[in-house]
C-alpha cells in the first residue's frame, strides 16, 4: 500500500508539473506567437495593397523585400538553433521580438524603397528568432515528451493570426491611416509579446536545465547529424510540402476564378483555409495517443494529395472546391506542426535547435520560391500544370518520408 501511495504521489506531482508548464509556458507562448505572426508576418500581405497605392512602389518591388526577409530568416535558422541549444533561448526569443517591434516602428515612417528593403531585411533576422521554429525548439527542450501537444495548442491559437491581422490592418488603416496602424502593431509586440515571451521562456529555461540533453561542445560534432540519411529525407519531405502549399496558396484566387467561382465565393473559400488548419490540428489532438507519428504524417500527405485532385476537377462541382479547402488546409495544418516531433523522434533531441534550424532552411526557402515557381509553371502550361505538379509532390514527399523512417538514427 505504501509503495502504491508513492506511485500515486509521483503521478500527481508529474501531472502538477505538466499543468504548471502549460500555464507558464504554453499559454504565454500561444498568445505571443499569435501576435508576432499577425503583426510582422501576415502584416505584409495585409498592408501590401495600401503600400502599393500610397508609396507608389510596384507590387514586384514590394514583394521582393518580403522574399528577402524569408531568405534571411532561413539562412540564420541554424545559428539561432545553435544559440537555443546552448541555453540562450530566452534572450534570442525576446530580443528578436523586440527587434521586430523597433523595425515596425521605423516602417511606420518609411518613404524610400531602400528603407523598405532594409527594414524587411532586419525583420527577417527577427523572424528567425521568434517564429515557430525558434519557439518549437524552446518548447521541445523544456517539455520533452509533452512537447507535441504543447506545440499543437500553441498553433491552435496562432492559426488565427491571419484572421487577426487582416481585419485589424484594414480597420486601423481606415480609422487612423496605415502608418498609425503599423505603429500600433509595433506597440503590441513591445508591450504584449515581449513580456509574455520573457515570462514563458524564464520558466522554460528552468525546465530545460532539468530535462534537456547537453548540446555538443563544438559545432563540428553538432553538424555530424548531416551524415545521417534520415536527416536528408526529412529535409526533402518538408521542402516538397512547402513547395506544394506555396504554389497552390499563392495562386489560389486565380485558380478559383478559373474554376468558375465569383470573386465573393473565391474569397470566402480562401478565408476557410486557416480555420481548416486549426480543424486538422484539433483532429490530431483527439487521435495522437492512438496512432503513430508516421501514420499522422501519411494521413496528412494523403489529404494534400486528395486536395490536388479535388481542385483539378473543381470546375465540375463547387463541392470539390470545398473538399480542396478542407483537405489542403487540414493536411498542411498538421504537417506544419508535426515537423519538430518528426525531428525529435528520428534524430533525437540533442542539438535539436541547430538540427531543426538546418531543416527549416529548406522549408522556408521552399516557401519563398514557390510563388515564382508557380508563375513559371502557369506560363508554360496554365493552372492545370500548376495543379498537376502540386498533385505529384505529396507522393514524392511520402516516399521521402518512408526513407526517413527506414534510415532513422
Amino acid at each position: 500500500m505504501k509503495k502504491l501511495g508513492q506511485i500515486e504521489l509521483k503521478q500527481t506531482d508529474k501531472n502538477l508539473c505538466v499543468d504548471q508548464s502549460y500555464r507558464r509556458i504554453v499559454f504565454p507562448f500561444a498568445i505571443a506567437e499569435t501576435l508576432v505572426w499577425a503583426t510582422y508576418f501576415y502584416s505584409f500581405p495585409a498592408f501590401l495593397p495600401t503600400w502599393e497605392q500610397d508609396l507608389g512602389f510596384s507590387k514586384a518591388s514590394l514583394t521582393g523585400a518580403f522574399t528577402l526577409s524569408l531568405f534571411v530568416s532561413a539562412l540564420l535558422s541554424p545559428a539561432i538553433g545553435r544559440l537555443i541549444d546552448q541555453g540562450y533561448g530566452r534572450i534570442v526569443f525576446a530580443s528578436s521580438a523586440a527587434l521586430a517591434s523597433l523595425m515596425l516602428f521605423l516602417l511606420s515612417g518609411v518613404t524610400q524603397i531602400w528603407q523598405f528593403y532594409f527594414i524587411w531585411f532586419v525583420i527577417g533576422i527577427a523572424m528567425s528568432g521568434s517564429l515557430y521554429d525558434a519557439c518549437f525548439a524552446i518548447v521541445t527542450y523544456s517539455l520533452g515528451g509533452n512537447a507535441r501537444r504543447a506545440i499543437t495548442l500553441i498553433t491552435l491559437a496562432a492559426g488565427f493570426a491571419g484572421t487577426v491581422s487582416f481585419p485589424s490592418a484594414h480597420l486601423l488603416s481606415e480609422l487612423f491611416g496605415w502608418r498609425t496602424a503599423i505603429l500600433l502593431f509595433a506597440l503590441t509586440v513591445a508591450f504584449v509579446c515581449v513580456p509574455l515571451i520573457l515570462y514563458g521562456s524564464s520558466y522554460a529555461d528552468k525546465q530545460s536545465k532539468l530535462n534537456a540533453p547537453k548540446p555538443s561542445k563544438n559545432i563540428k560534432d553538432a553538424l555530424a547529424i548531416v551524415k545521417a540519411p534520415s536527416f536528408w529525407f526529412i529535409g526533402i519531405t518538408f521542402f516538397l510540402i512547402s513547395i506544394n502549399h506555396g504554389i497552390i496558396i499563392s495562386h489560389m484566387l486565380p485558380i478559383f476564378y478559373e474554376r468558375g467561382l465569383s470573386a465573393g465565393a473565391a474569397v470566402l473559400m480562401a478565408a476557410l483555409i486557416g480555420p481548416m488548419q486549426v480543424a486538422g490540428r484539433l483532429v490530431m489532438i483527439t487521435i495522437e495517443n492512438r496512432v503513430t507519428i508516421f501514420a499522422i504524417c501519411i494521413a496528412s500527405l494523403t489529404a494534400i494529395f486528395v486536395a490536388g485532385w479535388a481542385i483539378y476537377y473543381g470546375s465540375t462541382a463547387i463541392s470539390l472546391i470545398f473538399l480542396f479547402v478542407v483537405a489542403q488546409g487540414s493536411g498542411y495544418g498538421v504537417v506544419m506542426i508535426i515537423r519538430p516531433t518528426v525531428i525529435a523522434e528520428l534524430l533525437g533531441r540533442r542539438d535539436f535547435g541547430i538540427v531543426a534550424g538546418l531543416l527549416a532552411m529548406g522549408f522556408v526557402i521552399g516557401t519563398a520560391v514557390a510563388p515564382t515557381l508557380g508563375s513559371l509553371l502557369w506560363l508554360n502550361g496554365g493552372y492545370d500544370l500548376v495543379i498537376f505538379v502540386a498533385i505529384c509532390i505529396p507522393v514524392l514527399a511520402a516516399l521521402s518520408l518512408i526513407g526517413a523512417w527506414r534510415h532513422q538514427s
